[in-house]
């Protein structure tokens, strides 16, 4: 970055412009929760004040913010509402690409862009047997034009985003296409089942003929150009939204706590916040919550460096490692922590009217992308064997398998 570019903003003066948003953000949660209502609203209360912006220098009219500072505004923002980090996940990502980019006229258009409230979504995996290793989603030749065809799932916060990031098949290339979200024949759907993190309008995009110009493939698609900051990255804001979740877990018992005076016969205190088991389950959730916090800002420390140093290679590896390690310790904290707090309590801490049971669910969803098993084998073989991090994270059918 030039001397210009490196200009940022304190903790204090974006806490000072954002607390109040989560504030108000985390009012309306447990509503949503039980509504289904997708918080259209509340990622408009976002955009205005910029927070799509945060890595944006502060001479395209964002705030300059290290990735530290980024990731621990995810974090907060995932305690008030686990869904929203979640649905901006490759919007940061985007930013982060145009960071590196060449500096330019195409670049600063970008920044600028987001500095005054774009924002970018993502339809990359495909439903069904998509395979492993190309997508049916096509860009083809049609005279002076291109078209864009196929269908997406998992397509996270696209119902929310003015352009979405769609990875595509281009004569046997992979490629990614950055297309507007509103344009003729492009369908997006609120259709995810999952039994958590229901409101990131993660569902399904049809693509059907729509025209893609030149300047909108933007090359190599994701997971075909080697090791890359892009995985750590967007798993470590996946690990943000779990550090949220045990914060707003551990905030939303220790309320609960001190608010009740119904106790049992056997305890040894007449109120429960007075109950040494009930203090040791909080002590315990707020030991969670700081060690996944920990984590995740430690892993950001080492993006961070990576980042700043032009996104070498061998920082991008150290940086992927950090993730991963991370990855098993901060699911193996969370999920234990989302149990536990039902311990507080009897019958009355199940209620529906609390929706403690979100916690649990949205970190458990949370847990299940990039598969930990899977991820601690890559980190052994690593480490024993030397043998290359994955940095290609794709899911469908090997070739041949169903043969």
């Amino acid at each position: 970055m030039t001397s210009t570019e490196a200009k940022s903003t304190t903790d204090s003066d974006l806490d000072a412009i954002f607390e109040p948003i989560f504030d108000r953000i985390a009012r309306g949660a447990v509503e949503r929760e039980i509504d289904r209502r997708l918080p259209f609203d509340e990622v408009g209360w976002l955009r205005a004040a910029k927070f799509g912006a945060l890595r944006v220098p502060v001479e395209f009219g964002g705030y300059g913010a290290t990735v530290r500072q980024l990731f621990r505004l995810l974090i907060e923002l995932a305690a008030a509402e686990s869904n929203l980090p979640q649905a901006l996940r490759v919007h940061f990502s985007f930013v982060e690409d145009q960071l590196l980019a060449e500096r330019g006229p195409e670049r600063e258009r970008w920044l600028r862009a987001v500095a005054v409230g774009t924002l970018v979504g993502n339809a990359i995996t495909e439903p069904g047997i998509g395979a492993v290793d190309h997508y049916r989603t096509r860009v083809t030749r049609d005279g002076d034009r291109w078209l864009l065809n196929g269908t997406k799932y998992y397509s996270t916060g696209s119902l929310y985003a003015d352009y979405i990031l769609a990875a595509a098949d281009r004569d046997g290339e992979r490629v990614g296409v950055l297309v507007d979200a509103n344009a003729e024949g492009v369908r997006q759907h609120d259709d995810w089942d999952g039994f958590g993190q229901r409101l990131t309008a993660s569902g399904t995009t049809e693509f059907t003929d729509v025209v893609v110009a030149d300047e909108r493939i933007l090359g190599p698609g994701y997971g075909v150009a080697g090791p890359t900051y892009a995985t750590s990255y967007l798993q470590l804001v996946q690990l943000a939204v779990l550090a949220g979740i045990a914060q707003r877990a551990e905030r939303d018992a220790r309320e609960w706590v001190a608010a009740r005076t119904r106790g049992y016969t056997h305890s040894v205190a007449d109120l429960p916040r007075q109950d040494p088991l009930v203090q040791q389950v909080i002590g315990r959730l707020s030991a969670a919550a700081f060690a996944a916090r920990a984590s995740v800002l430690a892993v950001a420390d080492v993006l961070d460096e990576a980042l700043a140093g032009g996104a070498r290679e061998e920082d991008v590896i150290a940086a992927e490692l950090a993730a991963a390690q991370a990855q098993l310790a901060v699911i193996d904290l969370v999920l234990p922590a989302t149990t536990l707090l039902f311990e507080v309590g009897g019958a009355s801490v199940v209620s529906e009217r609390l929706r403690l049971d979100r916690h649990w669910r949205n970190a458990r969803t949370i847990s299940v992308h990039n598969p930990a098993i899977q991820k601690a084998r890559a980190i052994g073989d690593h480490l024993l064997n030397g043998a290359d991090l994955p940095f290609a994270w794709s899911a469908g059918e090997r070739k041949g398998a169903a043969e």
